[in-house]
């Protein structure tokens, strides 16, 4: 018998911000892509991790500096739980404390707000399909931000985690230390597409870690790069 074909669901995105103004130009901008639907708003943190748990998005921009709740703790409050939806810092800033933050509690990148229309849509596209969104020139800025006299305790300590891994999940891991995706591992360490997401999934849950962007920076903070 013929098997049934299954229209594949648009992606579930939740946008977090305490500005309408900048909620409606997002809401209107992802009203034109049939393969996004926004499926909830937020105006603070607090709200943020209600409707992550209500609405069961799969993508959330997460603005920074909001009230009652900042973007940084919301983050790590819903990517503490299960199945926690993937998590987009939208910033007016650069590189500061609460994104670097932001991404160790398990943010999968951030977007500057005057971005491009088009690279807000591919970001939230890329983080759905299970890729990273910070170039290589992006992580190691995010590593030079957090410098600091702790440095060799910090990386004594990643060292010793990434001991968990086999010799091949290492290199995968270091591969995404480069900001590398899945083709790019595959080309590199000639490895079949299904066999890099699987090494990629065993390293991340070996390691603890919720995404790519924290293997990166587990990298980086062990000086593999």
């Amino acid at each position: 018998m013929a098997g049934v074909i299954t229209e594949k669901r648009p992606i579930r995105l939740a946008i977090v911000d305490d500005d309408a103004l900048v909620r409606g130009a997002l809401r209107l901008l992802f009203s034109r892509q049939p393969d996004i639907e926004v499926v909830a708003e937020a105006e603070n943190g607090i709200e943020a991790v209600a409707v992550a748990a209500a609405n069961w998005p799969d993508i959330m921009l997460m603005d920074i500096r909001m009230p009652k709740l900042d973007g940084m703790l919301a983050t790590q409050r819903i990517r503490s739980r299960p199945s926690a939806p993937q998590i987009i810092v939208l910033t007016t800033f650069n590189i500061d404390e609460y994104v670097v933050e932001s991404l160790r509690g398990g943010a999968s990148g951030f977007l500057l707000k005057d971005s491009a229309p088009q690279d807000i849509i591919t970001a939230v596209r890329r983080v759905s399909a299970g890729e990273s969104m910070l170039s290589p020139a992006v992580i190691r800025k995010v590593v030079d931000h957090v410098a600091d006299p702790a440095a060799g305790s910090r990386r004594s300590k990643a060292r010793a985690k990434l001991n968990v891994l086999t010799d091949r999940e290492r290199e995968v891991a270091i591969c995404l230390g480069d900001g590398h995706s899945n083709a790019q591992i595959g080309a590199t360490l000639r490895m079949s597409l299904p066999t890099v997401k699987g090494h990629v999934s065993r390293v991340m849950a070996k390691l603890e870690l919720n995404n790519r962007v924290q293997v990166a920076i587990l990298v980086h903070d062990a000086e593999l790069l």
